[in-house]
């Protein structure tokens, strides 16, 4: 399946823990294509993949991959020297703020890319220096973060089965058409028409310091993810031990308080910019292609748009081709625009402001219709 094809690299080997799960051959007078998929674009888009594979677009560019890595750490060692030269004052103080927020974001993104198998055509090398980024430089399980996100990749914006969508209906309402069913069910666990205003001081600045910060340790204790562990409290140990000798207790909270924020804001409108304008709703059981391109829409491309958003402003190539590396995207991308013209599919590319203001738009409206829903008789 398309799915089974784009999440693994090593497919000999996989296919060895398929062995065991096989019950037999399709009879050859069954249908092979369900009746909910699309066919010819079934057909067309592995043919497309065969087309990126010939043309080594799953290959990775080494160079640019240790850069990356090299710039996330030259900004992580500028912030902690920032205090130790220039002192603790205001104003060093807030520059290494925004120099570690950079970085970390940064290595956000590269774990992203590590999470993917993307950076190494060996899985085991994606792995070890997945839990380096992920663990040590960011202080999060990479295991957890590979368990949710594999979950989102196969059924993005799908109520209950996209773990990213779980916030409806306990912080937010998303989508129209479960704003609606919650406002006739009279459910109301937030006032959700006043959502696009209380999204500013809730999701973005305090899902990282918060809600990740506690189930990252709570997935890793629980599913037993001890390696990970280990590699998270060097995290720890290093922050605490380098800046605690140069800041006081309360500035030393504060500062890591500050950073998570900042890092958490700039994550959760790069992240949410490419699904929550989209579609949301139940699984129905489409085509890959189809329900990759439901729930994702990309921002236009710049070296600032692929450098602030970790190329995540090409979202529908991610999603259609999720180990591929990020450098590539730019150069696949017409050849997914082109397929989508031809099956008259909507391929959706906006400003990154517009993006932005998308997210608050989309959520205005939800609330809006959960309102009326609600007050109705």
């Amino acid at each position: 399946q398309d799915a089974f094809v784009a999440f693994h690299v090593d497919k000999v080997l996989v296919n060895k823990y398929l062995k065991p799960l096989q019950i037999g051959e399709l009879a050859p007078d069954q249908p092979s294509i369900e009746p909910t998929k699309n066919e010819m674009l079934v057909k067309d888009f592995r043919e497309l993949r065969a087309t990126v594979e010939r043309m080594g677009l799953l290959e990775p560019n080494q160079l640019f991959f240790f850069l990356l890595l090299a710039h996330i750490l030259l900004l992580d060692t500028a912030a902690w020297l920032t205090l130790f030269y220039f002192g603790t004052s205001l104003l060093p103080f807030v520059f290494s703020l925004l120099l570690l927020t950079i970085s970390q974001v940064q290595a956000s993104w590269l774990q992203h890319d590590l999470g993917h198998l993307s950076v190494f055509r060996k899985t085991k090398w994606n792995h070890l220096l997945h839990k380096f980024v992920m663990c040590h430089l960011i202080g999060a399980s990479a295991k957890w973060w590979t368990l949710l996100h594999s979950q989102h990749h196969a059924k993005p914006n799908c109520f209950h089965k996209d773990p990213d969508i779980d916030m409806h209906p306990f912080l937010f309402t998303l989508g129209k058409k479960f704003s609606v069913e919650l406002g006739i069910k009279k459910k109301k666990y937030m006032p959700y028409n006043h959502q696009h205003k209380y999204f500013f001081i809730t999701l973005p600045p305090l899902l990282f310091p918060t809600y990740f910060h506690c189930h990252t340790f709570y997935i890793a204790y629980t599913k037993k993810y001890w390696v990970d562990l280990a590699w998270m409290l060097t995290f720890y140990i290093r922050f605490f031990y380098t800046y605690g000798s140069l800041l006081e207790t309360k500035s030393l909270l504060a500062y890591y308080f500050i950073f998570r924020m900042l890092e958490s804001s700039w994550f959760v409108w790069v992240s949410q910019m490419n699904h929550i304008p989209m579609d949301i709703d139940y699984d129905k059981n489409l085509d890959w292609m189809s329900t990759q391109l439901q729930a994702t829409c990309n921002v236009e491309q710049s070296l600032f748009n692929d450098w602030f958003t970790g190329h995540l402003n090409f979202q529908i190539e991610h999603h259609l081709f999720p180990s591929m590396p990020r450098h590539n995207y730019w150069k696949v991308a017409p050849l997914v625009k082109s397929l989508c013209a031809k099956h008259g599919i909507e391929y959706q590319c906006k400003p990154l402001l517009t993006a932005f203001a998308d997210i608050v738009h989309s959520l205005k409206s939800s609330g809006e219709l959960w309102h009326d829903a609600y007050l109705h008789k």
